[in-house]
């Protein structure tokens, strides 16, 4: 693609006509506030941030980007945590406008924009008491976890996001409109599976979704000399556990809620959490060996799903820094290893050391999506967030310990939403060698020429 060029005001004002969102160029009132995303490392300044609010807008959008010589972004509506989603002197193409959210509760499916976050979707489907695979927190944008694959709480029980898409509505590079499902253009609706934004702009995606009647939580948190212990016991009790139930061990800093202490506040602890498709009484019956290591902390009650997704929200503006390794098992050697760097853990900062518990629906659902990773039963998320830059090198340090400590139980792969850019191979591995041969040719029949590259980018078959 040929570098960019300098901007006609004339073409800048047919971008305006076209579009019935919103334009910003660099000294627009209104530009600061479009470009800041969530991850507060990223300062960076497109040359024009076209908010769309319809299908025809992104189209729109893109033939402008690509007819003035642009780079092009592409903005859902959560974090992109390595920036990729807003770049230096690019067009972005920002879709939070187009966060609308239809459910339909006879035939148990949700179509949702693509610039709705979690809390969006979750709000919609909450009086029906009905749901789908979410994150774990309510900032995330859909259209990015799903395409992602989609790991969160209710996993388990309902599969990965990516199980429970149906169709999908793109956009693509040459400013078409594109559907795919099971039956038309399958092979995308196979790419979509963890392809992530690599084949065209998602506007909307159809949701498969389940009843959720009852939804109860378990969060202890203890005193970080007792943790070799409370992880042992976690990990015993999460590996019979049914599937209704996702959770995971978390070291971390004790955050300033009304439900901690206050001489325990930025505090270093331990905790487990335990989510639970079910009531409470259930729930702290089969959480009944933590309770008796003695929590410093509980909160243990029944709460709507749309709560528990907000209830671990992380704050926007913060430095941030993530990854992930996915594994083949979680002997007492990782367990102590997982507790000694957590020890070690960078403070004072809002960073978390985590072990989810995979398996369930995740490992018995579909084998031939590009997605290895859903077979680990295990996954380590050392999730660094903090605001001091001066922390940067010790933060991101920290991360990269984290990696190495579960490398010997670690698959070669990992789910790609929890990383940022860790180099080429990490991506085709990520994906399996054969599988990403299959994707690449996918992308060469939807993006020949790379437009959408600002991701963990498929690189088209020659």
């Amino acid at each position: 693609m040929a570098p960019p060029t300098t901007l006609t005001d004339r073409a800048l004002t047919g971008l305006r006509e076209d579009l019935a969102g919103e334009v910003y160029l660099p000294g627009d009132p209104g530009y600061d506030e479009a470009r800041t995303i969530h991850n507060g490392m990223i300062d960076r300044r497109p040359a024009v941030i076209a908010q769309c609010a319809s299908q025809a807008d992104v189209s729109n959008a893109i033939l402008f980007g690509r007819e003035a010589g642009l780079p092009i972004a592409v903005r859902g509506g959560g974090h992109s945590v390595a920036g990729t989603c807003v770049i230096d002197d690019a067009l972005v193409v920002d879709l939070r406008r187009m966060h609308g959210v239809v459910v339909d509760p006879e035939n148990m499916t949700v179509r949702v924009e693509g610039g709705a976050t979690m809390g969006h979707l979750d709000h919609a489907c909450q009086p029906f008491h009905v749901a789908t695979t979410g994150g774990r927190v309510s900032t995330t944008g859909v259209g990015g976890f799903t395409l992602g694959g989609g790991s969160g709480w209710l996993e388990r029980k309902f599969g990965l996001a990516s199980d429970n898409l149906l169709a999908a509505d793109l956009i693509t590079a040459e400013g078409k409109h594109v559907h795919t499902d099971a039956e038309e253009n399958p092979e995308l609706f196979w790419a979509l599976h963890g392809g992530g934004g690599n084949f065209g702009v998602a506007t909307s995606l159809t949701l498969r979704l389940h009843e959720l009647p009852r939804m109860s939580v378990a969060m202890l948190f203890f005193l970080p000399d007792h943790a070799p212990e409370v992880v042992r016991t976690f990990r015993d009790l999460a590996a019979v556990a049914p599937d209704e139930v996702g959770g995971g061990a978390i070291y971390l800093p004790a955050p300033p809620e009304p439900f901690v202490p206050e001489e325990l506040v930025g505090k270093l602890v331990c905790g487990t959490l335990f989510t639970y498709a079910g009531p409470v009484e259930e729930l702290r019956e089969m959480a009944a060996p933590l309770f008796a290591l003695k929590p410093v902390i509980e909160i243990v009650t029944d709460i709507a799903y749309v709560e528990l997704q907000s209830m671990l929200d992380d704050p926007p503006g913060l430095r941030n820094y993530w990854s992930a390794e996915y594994l083949t098992s979680f002997p007492d050697e990782a367990v102590d290893r997982f507790c000694e760097r957590g020890a070690k853990m960078p403070m004072p900062a809002a960073i978390q050391q985590v072990l989810f518990v995979m398996g369930g629906a995740v490992a018995a659902g579909p084998s031939d999506y590009p997605q290895p990773w859903r077979t680990a039963p295990w996954a380590v998320h050392p999730f660094a967030t903090w605001e001091d830059p001066a922390l940067d090198d010790r933060a991101r340090q920290w991360v990269r310990d984290v990696r190495t400590d579960a490398k010997p139980w670690a698959l070669d792969a990992t789910y790609l939403n929890f990383v940022g850019a860790e180099g080429d191979q990490r991506v085709v591995s990520s994906f399996g060698e054969e599988n990403y041969r299959r994707l690449t040719a996918v992308k060469a029949a939807f993006d020949p020429d790379n437009v959408f590259r600002y991701n963990h980018n498929i690189a088209p078959a020659p």
